[in-house]
């Protein structure tokens, strides 16, 4: 008999840190956390799974479900909206339409909402995994799938990508209230510093005496680029698999 794999263990965490540098401002320290081993793949095909209980998870914001399969195989997933405990889900070719189910996206009919999205068949999905958060099947095309995303952007999908059906659960979750600095600590997040109140050799901004203004005549990054409304990155990445931009606010 094979020994069951672990869905949780610890991990040690870079906190932001490459050979002690910081090489992501703001991030370090936080509460001790178990990473969660998530089926992303949904690649146990027509095997009816039982949802046996529901988890948080603290490295990210949707929670979790625990899904017991017939051969006594464990697996967490992304917990949609409406998902109780005993209901029974599976990952197939023919599943039915709901919630929790995962089929091939050109499968799922127009106007359904899905999440837990491939974005290239057979990866795993990458899309559409916040909590709270859904796409919107629009349109089909011969190849592809047109899928509203939740920043509004229409984006093509391979038809081969697979996706989840519904919602994911924690709607909720913007409105919560932090309330005071240390819940952001134990989340791992570190203060931000404005630049003016920073050293010179710290920041472009930083230096003077007392309140004084940043000294220059456009405001810069911590880096020396021009910053706010300046574009300093070159697009690389191609836009032919986007129908539509998403809408600025």
């Amino acid at each position: 008999m094979t020994k069951p794999r672990r869905l949780k263990f610890g991990r040690k965490r870079a906190v932001g840190r490459s050979l002690g540098k910081v090489t992501t401002r703001h991030h370090g320290g936080g509460a001790k956390r178990l990473f969660r081993v998530i089926d992303f793949k949904r690649d146990k095909r027509d095997l009816p799974a039982r949802v046996e209980s529901f988890e948080y998870d603290p490295n990210r914001s949707a929670d979790l479900a625990l899904l017991l399969y017939p051969d006594g195989e464990r697996r967490f997933i992304l917990r949609p909206e409406g998902l109780k405990i005993g209901d029974r889900v599976v990952s197939s070719d023919s599943a039915p339409i709901k919630a929790g189910n995962s089929l091939p996206i050109v499968k799922v009919p127009v106007g359904t909402e899905v999440h837990n999205v491939e974005l290239i068949p057979g990866r795993g999905a990458q899309f559409v995994r916040t909590a709270g958060s859904a796409a919107i099947i629009v349109a089909r095309e011969e190849s592809f799938v047109h899928l509203k995303m939740p920043s509004g952007e229409v984006r093509r999908i391979s038809n081969e990508s697979w996706a989840t059906v519904g919602r994911l659960s924690g709607v909720e979750r913007k409105l919560r209230k932090l309330g005071k600095a240390g819940v952001k600590r134990h989340m791992g997040i570190r203060p931000t510093v404005r630049g003016v109140a920073q050293h010179p050799g710290s920041h472009p901004h930083g230096g003077g005496e007392g309140r004084s203004g940043i000294g220059m005549t456009t405001p810069k990054s911590p880096w020396g680029k021009p910053t706010l409304g300046t574009k300093t990155r070159r697009r690389f990445h191609t836009d032919r698999y986007i129908v539509e931009r998403k809408k600025k606010k």
